[in-house]
């Protein structure tokens, strides 16, 4: 991000009543409008046991929610769930099963009308599931969870006609085998290609080279990585056309065909940051199909930004109707 023949651009966002404005119109219209583009969203599919609290509880201490949901949760999942929403048709590619509990999970997706591609649907296993308790006063959350190292499905599950009408990609890294063959057969249809970079996770440098967009947090730190400097570095050398990092409620960085630049993202007060991450990827997903890539970005902070005013993963879009 140093590099002094880089042109440094501060895009900021507008006004925030304005730009709010803007989005709810944008979203509206898609919402409104046919169903359109075609997206796929490959990797964890959880359960979520959200929690509302004063605080995370301590050592041998007990405490009573004011507020619970529950979910079906996992990064691809949360976009998928978004990408729709914003006028879409989404699948998700993962684990489900058959166990009994993936009925609240199959119940919530086809709640918002997403499709799952199960890798596994015979499978009796499980699901993973996820504990998350959100502090009332600030929107921080704790989680304990399971993620998808004991789910990991085979090339040998994708079904063969899974990239049919698909016209964007997103991989969030939990299922790596079956994400490398994916981006090889999408890269082959020139599909884009996006990638949630969550944390690193082994096995992403097998697939970074087939990447369009890699949307990364602030905590994804690829081998010998310490900065963010290394980070953009690291992801540069597989040809990357477009890179940017996310900072919470503070600007994102991105490097944009040597172009590098800073987004600013909307100032709220958030009920709860859980899901954001997820709905910012599946938000950018949507209109990178039709804007430029730092318009993609400051859209999708503002639909994050506004899930952040509500608890859960759902409520942002139940409420606004």
């Amino acid at each position: 991000m140093t590099n002094p023949k880089s042109k440094i651009v501060r895009l900021s966002v507008r006004t925030a009543s304005r730009r709010e404005a803007e989005v709810q119109n944008r979203s509206t219209e898609r919402s409104r409008s046919p169903k359109s583009d075609h997206g796929l969203f490959v990797g964890l599919v959880t359960l979520d046991l959200i929690y509302l609290a004063d605080s995370a509880p301590k050592n041998n201490q007990k405490i009573v929610a004011t507020d619970y949901t529950v979910a079906a949760g996992g990064p691809a999942t949360n976009a998928a769930v978004t990408f729709n929403y914003l006028g879409n048709q989404a699948t998700v590619l993962g684990v489900v099963g058959s166990h009994p509990m993936t009925q609240l999970i199959r119940g919530d997706l086809a709640n918002y009308k997403v499709a799952i591609a199960d890798l596994e649907p015979t499978t009796d296993l499980a699901p993973p599931v996820s504990s998350i308790i959100v502090t009332q006063a600030t929107g921080e959350r704790a989680v304990v969870s399971i993620n998808a190292v004991k789910t990991q499905a085979s090339s040998a599950s994708i079904p063969p006609d899974i990239l049919q009408n698909v016209d964007i990609v997103m991989i969030d890294g939990h299922q790596m085998t079956v994400s490398y063959s994916i981006a090889q057969m999408a890269k082959a249809k020139n599909i884009p290609i996006i990638i949630d970079g969550g944390s690193w996770k082994p096995g992403f440098e097998q697939i970074l080279p087939f990447v369009d967009y890699a949307i990364c947090s602030a905590n994804f730190y690829p081998p010998n990585c310490q900065t963010r400097e290394d980070v953009f570095a690291y992801l540069g050398g597989f040809d990357i056309p477009h890179i940017a990092i996310t900072h919470g409620q503070k600007p994102i960085e991105y490097l944009s065909c040597t172009k590098t630049g800073i987004v600013d993202v909307p100032q709220i007060q958030a009920v709860d940051t859980l899901g954001a991450g997820d709905i910012f990827h599946g938000a950018f997903c949507d209109y990178i199909l039709r804007e430029s890539f730092t318009d993609a970005l400051a859209l999708a902070a503002s639909i994050a930004a506004d899930s952040c005013k509500f608890f859960g993963t759902r409520r942002w879009i139940d409420l606004k109707g």
